[in-house]
């Protein structure tokens, strides 16, 4: 517990608060990347703390709020074959698919576990040469080198009855993406610091001159969080757009080398389909042309799955930060983390669950 409060201290918060308030002029819209980074911020209050003309813009950096209703759907078609050991880890399960979650599945008699790693999965693959064990890979940069290492290994060891249902997703294409939009009311970003432990910051730099943003890399602890703003209000306020790291116990420049290489050999690069938001060109991975026949999509012939949105449901619109949780008509009402609509109510880093969980409706509503 040291290390971290010393960088939830609130004396040492004071000082950065009152350094933001100094230096803030003129109203900016930052958006912080990461749904780990959007609990925190409201968890705390901080957004409540800044200066009046500093918006916080909640972003689309929540791996379980962007995994797309269509692969929610071949999840679960695959899940509730008989013979198969559908692997995922806990926050996947609440999220509704068309018509049902993977705990419908598994109530109905589908063998799906939870794991704490896709090894575990591989583990289970091993034990169990008559079933069919797939694990459910979700997930930024952050989760992938895992992921790549259950392929690699079941590849390397022969295990034929192991495949990986995959939908991960990059996050510098999601920040174009964002940037492109006509809506976009985005001036800054921060970005998230667990992505650039594992790739570094090199993607950055052509984002933040393309479209004159400044980009502070980050962390997840208040202080990390309050550094990220102060660094990135300078920026605003000198009128320059460059890339910084306020995470440096994290984060190198060159980032994870061994971690990209298995990235490398494992993934290549595809358009993805986020959920809510839709198809970014070159936003994603596949497993690469070596690994293919451990795609779980493949083996199961569930690629032609397509389903459609609730029409209730403005999750897209959260994620895409053009509105806050709050705003759309079905929050707290006919969508709660009990019964959601959308993936940003289930998960532990979705925006519209970090807005109930923290009463912040309650907050909005008082003022």
């Amino acid at each position: 517990m040291k290390y971290l409060d010393e960088f939830s201290n609130p004396d040492l918060a004071k000082k950065l608060l009152d350094q933001i308030h100094a230096a803030t002029t003129r109203p900016w819209a930052l958006m912080e990347v990461c749904g780990g980074q959007t609990h925190s911020i409201i968890r705390h209050g901080i957004d409540q703390l800044l200066p009046p003309e500093v918006e916080m813009i909640h972003g689309p950096g929540c791996p379980v709020c962007v995994t797309p209703l269509e692969i929610i759907d071949r999840a679960l078609a695959i899940a509730a074959r008989p013979g198969v050991i559908f692997c995922s880890f806990g926050d996947m399960l609440r999220v509704p698919g068309s018509s049902q979650d993977l705990f419908s599945v598994k109530s109905a008699g589908g063998d799906v576990r939870v794991v704490y790693s896709p090894l575990d999965a591989l583990k289970l693959a091993r034990e169990n040469p008559d079933r069919e064990v797939v694990f459910f890979g979700i997930g930024f940069e952050t989760t992938a080198p895992a992921n790549a290492m259950a392929v690699y290994q079941a590849k390397r060891l022969g295990v034929r009855n192991f495949s990986l249902l995959v939908s991960h997703v990059l996050v510098p294409p999601a920040m174009a993406a964002i940037m492109e939009s006509s809506a976009c009311r985005v001036q800054a970003f921060l970005a998230a610091g667990h992505v650039c432990s594992v790739m570094g910051t090199s993607e950055y730099p052509p984002l933040a001159e393309k479209y004159k943003v400044p980009v502070v890399i980050t962390g997840f602890e208040p202080l990390d969080i309050l550094e990220g703003i102060r660094q990135t209000i300078i920026q605003l306020e000198e009128g320059r757009h460059e890339v910084q790291n306020a995470y440096p116990r994290a984060v190198r420049e060159e980032g994870n080398v061994p971690a990209m290489e298995m990235l490398r050999d494992v993934f290549e690069v595809t358009d993805r389909t986020w959920r809510g938001i839709g198809m970014i060109p070159r936003s994603g991975w596949r497993l690469s042309d070596k690994y293919r026949d451990l795609d779980a999509e493949l083996r199961f012939d569930v690629a032609d799955i397509r389903t459609s949105e609730s029409s209730l449901c403005r999750s897209g619109e959260v994620l895409q930060g053009l509105i806050k949780p709050h705003e759309c008509a079905a929050f707290g009402k006919q969508c709660t983390p009990r019964n959601p609509l959308g993936a940003t109510m289930v998960s532990s880093e979705g925006a519209c669950a970090a807005y109930y969980l923290y009463r912040r409706l309650e907050l909005v509503d008082a003022k």
